[in-house]
């Protein structure tokens, strides 16, 4: 007895020791994953969307149906992953966020099984579905905002600004594949949404900032070149976005350079530390 007793002092020593000297790098490494994981939720959620609509635009072609599941699948998977809060108004706005996610996720698959079953959704689900959309955007930004709050770390500026193009270039997909499909277009009328060719005009700025970026390595600078070459490929399209839409065109480029700048976002955050 008196032996376990004696080891319990030199351990919690041990622990002090080891959290007080440890690297800040290691440290924050719990939100810095977090912020991460919100971030992918976020694409998750607006991929998911912009999928459904060209699954309903498509006449229920499969492939998209697949990449919806698992899109579904991640969303979860990056909720469930997510750590412990670092304060009480991060865990309740995280409280608030799956409670959205749950009600979003039921209503995509309802919708899903609605085009499977009878071949056509009716437009009302459809509208809840955007907007509780929305609503998860809303709060996940909120929760990435309040962890760094509360936890005293930051994403650094350039990680930061890849991950609010990719989010932007997940949007514009979002948008068009939205105009492109028979459901999506009632409700972009509202006139609070921007137009597809001021996003496009926006996306090519933030790009060309990105790439003359000082810190950029080679590595960087190949990546954000691969990027601006795909760009430039639909960028047209999206600035005459009301002539052909191209909506398969879109949404498979669009991907691809969401993956380049979540590898660019990556590289800058590893040069961080």
């Amino acid at each position: 007895m008196s032996s376990r007793r004696s080891l319990a002092f030199p351990l919690s020593a041990l622990l002090v020791f080891f959290f007080t000297f440890l690297p800040p790098t290691l440290l924050h490494a719990a939100p810095a994953d977090d912020l991460l994981r919100l971030h992918q939720l976020s694409l998750a959620t607006q991929k998911s969307l912009g999928d459904f609509y060209m699954y309903n635009g498509m006449e229920g072609d499969q492939r998209y149906a697949r990449m919806i599941g698992e899109s579904l699948q991640e969303g979860q998977a990056y909720l469930d992953g997510l750590g412990e809060m670092p304060g009480d108004a991060s865990k309740a706005l995280r409280a608030q966020l799956l409670s959205n996610w749950q009600s979003y996720r039921n209503g995509l698959q309802t919708l899903m099984e609605a085009m499977r079953s009878q071949g056509y959704t009716d437009l009302q689900p459809v509208a809840d579905l955007a907007e509780n959309n929305q609503r998860i955007m809303a709060v996940s930004q909120q929760l990435y905002q309040t962890i760094q709050q509360e936890s005293g770390f930051s994403v650094p500026p350039l990680t930061q600004k890849s991950r609010e193009q990719s989010l932007l270039m997940q949007s514009i997909a979002l948008d068009y594949a939205s105009r492109s499909a028979s459901v999506g277009a009632s409700f972009f009328g509202g006139g609070e949404e921007r137009a597809i060719d001021e996003l496009a005009g926006e996306f090519a700025s933030k790009l060309d900032n990105l790439s003359n970026a000082e810190q950029n390595t080679p590595e960087i600078r190949a990546a954000l070149n691969a990027i601006g070459t795909k760009w430039r490929y639909i960028e047209k399209s999206l600035r005459n976005y009301n002539e052909n839409t191209v909506p398969f065109l879109i949404s498979k480029y669009s991907d691809s350079i969401i993956d380049g700048l979540e590898g660019v976002a990556a590289q800058y955050a590893a040069s961080q530390h």
